[in-house]
Parts: structure tokens; C-alpha cells; sequence
């Protein structure tokens, strides 16, 4: 009876150690894998093409080198935000502040922005600065001399009566 229950032990012991160098022997094959994807280079994305038009879904195509890599070239689907400014890039986000004072010589108002993200491999320009026509510009001078016309025709009109 004694030298089943010694027998059992040496024996669950020896599945553990075999167990264990099963293991550590799995882990050195995944090992020797990634070393061989070392060998291949990263991958370069090109920049999204819509299918339509400047923006919504579109592809980007993607290479790499290496002399055992398996795939040097594939597609991947993306898509441009059509709320993007494109005049700074369809895959470059910025930042603006406020609109700034209206210049008069010009007519026009400025405000910078500054870089919120890209898009994959995207070359932005850290800051740009949007211009936009003034529109409507307060004639308070005008206006003023206006009531004043008017408050004489009243005055006019009342002392008339």
C-alpha cells in the first residue's frame, strides 16, 4: 500500500515536470516565429482613396519588404470624413479657435487651428489658418445718424400739430 501511494506521487510528479517542459517548449517556438516576422518590414500605407467622389469609403493599399515574408502588398478599406476640412487634407483634424476681428483693408477674418489627428500615415501641417469674408459689418454710424433724422421728423411733426 505504501509503495502504490509513492508510486502515485513520482508519478503525478513526473506529469507536472512533463507538463512544464511542454510548455516552456511551446513558448520557444512562438519565440522563433516572431523572429522570422522580424525579417519583413513594416507596413507603409499609402493615403485613402474614396471610391466616390472627395470623401466616404474608400481604400488604401499597403506594402512592405522582406525576403520570407509571405504578403508584400494588400488592400484595407477606410473612409474620409466628408465634415473634414479638406482644404487642409481630408485626413488631417484641427482645432480652431475663434474667429478673429474683421480686417477692414481685406474684408476678411482669420483663425488659426491647431492639429487634432491624422488619419493613418497622413502628412498635416501642425497649424494652419482658415480665412472667410466678414459678411455683414455693423454700420453703427449710419444707424446713428438714422434716428436721428427720424426723432427731428417726430419733433417736426409734433410741434406742426
Amino acid at each position: 500500500m505504501n509503495g502504490q501511494k509513492q508510486w502515485t506521487r513520482v508519478a503525478a510528479i513526473a506529469l507536472l515536470v512533463l507538463t512544464a517542459m511542454a510548455a516552456e517548449g511551446g513558448k520557444a517556438e512562438k519565440q522563433g516565429k516572431k523572429e522570422r516576422k522580424s525579417d519583413c518590414g513594416e507596413w507603409q500605407w499609402s493615403v485613402c482613396v474614396a471610391n466616390e467622389g472627395d470623401c466616404g469609403l474608400g481604400t488604401r493599399e499597403g506594402t512592405r519588404t522582406g525576403t520570407d515574408c509571405k504578403q508584400t502588398i494588400k488592400t484595407q478599406r477606410c473612409k474620409i470624413p466628408c465634415n473634414w476640412k479638406k482644404k487642409f487634407g481630408g485626413e488631417c483634424k484641427y482645432n480652431f479657435e475663434a474667429w478673429g476681428e474683421c480686417d477692414l483693408a481685406t474684408g476678411k477674418k482669420n483663425r488659426t487651428g491647431v492639429l487634432k489627428r491624422a488619419l493613418m500615415d497622413a502628412h498635416c501641417a501642425a497649424t494652419v489658418t482658415a480665412t472667410k469674408p466678414c459678411g455683414k459689418i455693423p454700420k453703427t454710424k449710419l444707424q446713428d445718424a438714422k434716428k436721428q433724422k427720424k426723432e427731428g421728423k417726430k419733433r417736426e411733426r409734433a410741434q406742426m400739430d
